[in-house]
């Protein structure tokens, strides 16, 4: 339905000078700290994740050699997913606009839209990898632990028969003694048949809730809550290097995320940028503008990321939260019927 006269009498008042709404800041490109971005000219994409060898045997003397063979673990896929938007304007509302454009601001809007959208879904992964409602591609959880207790949890299996642990087993709220038990979590990370990797922290990721918190824990030179003379340890051995980052589309207000220097970990593939376009219908002489991209994000290799929910995890924030797209959604296209009924 195009934007009419009617619709806009209050922008056609001489001296206007704005559309409340329409220039609030926003939020934008905070996934760019969680995954790495790459390109892609398919449908979607898929990929693979090889065990490697098991630790070299001794020979002994006059014996034969030991041979091994890697094997495929699991494979992470990736569906890309269109995300559109668009609007119209009347000709004569376009006529009638002598002081500002219409389209140029609810360009803007419309920008704000798909940057929403994007954000969004960006952290799907994390607000519900902690339940079942997000898995990895080797088919539990994409946070899990060995005996956590939780539904479609209980450690990322190996090649080797052991598991792989990137969440406390006890969840447990931000603090310095969560935080270091995080650190030596990751410290503990093995390839697919069980040889240590030299996996470290890189970016510690929170809510508002916590950005205090975060900042005390990683920026004060001295231990946090004590009395004593303490040395905070996790500052002065650099331990996460890439400090602190505040995600304001993270629905739990307790849970944290590690970001993790493990390669091919958190990925998102962008399938076509975002592009508009614009045209204009003759019969009616309205004015279209529509968005359009094409972007999946999800898990290749879950040691990747580190998490913990905290100690009261906030299920029903996060349900809430997932709602909120097809919930606007269908306000907006039973508008008609909500007037008709009130």
């Amino acid at each position: 339905m195009a934007i009419s006269r009617a619709q806009m009498l209050k922008e056609l008042l001489p001296g206007l000078n704005a559309l409340f709404g329409l220039e609030y800041e926003k939020y934008e490109d905070e996934h760019t700290l969680i995954y790495e971005t790459e390109s892609s000219d398919r449908s979607f994409e898929e990929e693979v994740k090889l065990s490697g060898f098991a630790a070299a045997p001794v020979k002994n003397e006059g014996s034969a050699i030991s041979y091994d063979s890697a094997q495929e673990s699991f494979t992470a896929r990736y569906n890309h997913e269109t995300i559109g938007m668009g609007f119209a304007i009347t000709e004569e509302a376009m006529e009638d606009n002598l002081y500002d454009s219409l389209s140029a601001r609810y360009t803007k809007a419309l920008a704000r839209a798909m940057a929403y959208t994007k954000q969004v879904k960006a952290v799907n992964p994390l607000n519900n990898g902690f339940t079942n409602s997000f898995q990895s591609g080797d088919g539990v959880n994409l946070f899990t632990a060995s005996g956590d207790g939780v539904a479609g949890g209980d450690g990322h299996p190996l090649v080797s028969g052991g598991t792989n642990s990137n969440r406390p087993a006890t969840a447990a709220d931000l603090n310095e003694t969560s935080l270091e038990n995080a650190i030596i979590d990751i410290a503990a990370f093995t390839d697919e048949r069980g040889l240590l990797i030299a996996a470290r922290p890189r970016t510690l990721i929170v809510p508002p809730a916590l950005m205090f918190t975060a900042d005390r824990l990683l920026e004060t030179t001295q231990r946090v809550g004590t009395s004593d003379n303490d040395i905070n340890s996790i500052r002065n051995m650099g331990a996460i290097p890439g400090g602190y980052a505040v995600n304001h589309y993270l629905t739990d207000t307790n849970a944290f995320y590690i970001i993790t220097d493990i390669p091919n970990g958190m990925k998102h593939f962008e399938r076509t940028s975002l592009e508009t376009s614009m045209d204009g219908d003759f019969d009616t002489g309205n004015v279209r503008y529509k968005a359009r991209e094409r972007y999946s994000f999800g898990v290749s290799d879950p040691l990747g990321i580190y998490g913990s929910p905290g100690s009261s995890y906030d299920i029903w924030g996060s349900v809430l939260f997932s709602l909120r797209l097809p919930l606007l959604f269908f306000i907006l296209t039973n508008r008609s019927i909500w007037n008709i009924r009130h």
